[in-house]
């Protein structure tokens, strides 16, 4: 699905290696598909943390000179979308706490905290001041009012929240790695040359030439100095409930998600599709690039041409303006041409990933047509999405959601579609490779499906109804 969903950002971790900033640009570099909106590193030994940070793509923001002076053997780095809290340079990651009494203390984080207004507010009773509106920036009150042991106070901070996150922490010569108890978000380990590295997607272990070791667990704390790596549990009741959206749309075809190849999911869900939905046609093609491996695996099934009938033009500035409909429209052809010579005078069934607000899909239908297509029948590799999500993914309201308001006609109708079909959720968690329990148990986060979320939504569904209201 071409422009309609994004996720919140991604993080990078070194620890003791000589050129930590360098290896953390790569990996950043490398997640970059995460988050287009901002990034930052902060890198350092003990003590004092250096920092540096921009609105933008990581080649905008680093180069060779910046990076000399992020000087140290550990970093942590960022890449963010902004969901909570908004845009803006303030809530750009990672976030330097620097102190006059102890060592500095560096955050970076991938998630939402779905009970960020209830903690703020208690805080800012105790008397907290809050430099920006990412919800990140609520972990840092939290360490600094705990008692006891680093550890201690961290362990004790992260049992207060509630929603999706994967944490990557410096203080002094400590890095601290957390995810949340339900595994809502990936976090990866991986070991080069003796040093650890933490990374959103495998695919950012690879570019640095890291190996991979495991995955950070649901309710894990990671601890990595001098001494080597420690791990405990800071929540006794854990779930494996990982964003779905992660082997559908988010992350890179070359990553492995809890051991799941991406790319072979995606290729999965591309043959069940085709098995539960069949329509004659011309030619197969896929709406670039998160839905290349689903319309490979529904052509394979269904014995009907893949072919490039949807070309991405990867220059597009990510400033582009489009003040006017016009201008919008004019602003996805930009993004997105059909290639004309293949799609004329054929049937063509479109693979997508998914359909959010159907607006994209409509103008991406619409353009197959312009282009001579004599039918366009939209395929959908991913389950209707009809409820929010609360977890770092920007589709927190129904009204947001077209799925939650026309049935499956309706929108094949909206969209100026021929036909449309979803796969179904046992289809799906099937093609990821899980095994077909539609339950809390399935492995996956199925909240965007069908209401079933894994952790308590305090004020943020109630929000979401009244804005369907």
């Amino acid at each position: 699905m071409f422009g309609e969903l994004h996720e919140e950002c991604g993080v990078f971790a070194v620890y003791n290696h000589p050129q930590a900033s360098h290896l953390t640009y790569y990996g950043l570099h490398s997640l970059q598909h995460r988050g287009q909106e901002g990034t930052g590193i902060i890198s350092g030994d003990e003590g004092e943390l250096n920092l540096h940070k921009g609105e933008g793509l990581v080649s905008e923001i680093y180069n060779d000179h910046v990076l000399q002076h992020l000087a140290g053997r550990n970093a942590i780095g960022h890449v963010r979308y902004a969901t909570a809290g908004g845009a803006g340079y303030n809530n750009v990651q990672p976030l330097l706490f620097q102190r006059f009494t102890g060592s500095d203390l560096g955050i970076a984080h991938n998630g939402n905290i779905v009970n960020a207004h209830e903690l703020k507010c208690h805080l800012e009773q105790q008397g907290s001041i809050f430099q920006a509106t990412s919800d990140t920036e609520i972990l840092a009150h939290l360490l600094f009012r705990g008692q006891g042991t680093m550890i201690q106070r961290l362990c004790e901070s992260l049992q207060l929240l509630e929603g999706a996150f994967a944490f990557v922490i410096l203080h002094g010569d400590t890095l601290y790695v957390a995810r949340d108890r339900h595994g809502l978000r990936p976090l990866s380990i991986g070991m080069l040359n003796g040093a650890y590295i933490f990374a959103s997607e495998t695919c950012a272990l690879d570019i640095v030439g890291a190996t991979f070791i495991r995955d950070v667990l649901p309710g894990e704390v990671i601890t990595v100095n001098h001494e080597g790596l420690n791990s405990v549990a800071y929540a006794q009741q854990t779930t494996h409930a990982m964003c779905s959206m992660e082997y559908i749309y988010f992350s890179r075809p070359d990553s492995d998600i809890e051991g799941i190849n991406v790319h072979r999911a995606r290729r999965n869900t591309g043959h069940i599709l085709a098995a539960e939905s069949p329509v004659e046609a011309d030619i197969v093609i896929g709406v670039p690039d998160s839905s290349i491996s689903a319309a490979i695996g529904y052509s394979e099934v269904s014995g009907i041409p893949y072919e490039i009938g949807l070309v991405k033009n990867r220059y597009i500035g990510r400033t582009f303006i489009q003040p006017t409909q016009e201008l919008r429209e004019q602003g996805v052809k930009m993004k997105l041409s059909a290639v004309r010579s293949i799609v004329a005078g054929k049937r063509v069934i479109m693979i997508d990933d998914s359909i959010v607000r159907g607006t994209t899909s409509k103008r991406i239908v619409r353009m197959l047509k312009e282009a001579g297509a004599t039918e366009v029948h939209v395929r959908i590799a991913a389950p209707a999405i009809k409820y929010p999500c609360f977890y770092g993914v920007d589709m927190s309201t129904f009204d947001e959601l077209i799925s939650s308001r026309l049935d499956e006609t309706q929108l094949a109708t909206y969209i100026e579609a021929d036909s449309l079909a979803f796969i179904s959720l046992a289809g799906l968690l099937r093609g990821i490779g899980r095994s077909g329990n539609l339950g809390k148990n399935c492995g996956q986060c199925t909240a965007c499906f069908n209401g079933d979320f894994p952790t308590n939504l305090y004020e943020s569904y109630d929000a979401a109804n009244r804005e369907k209201k």
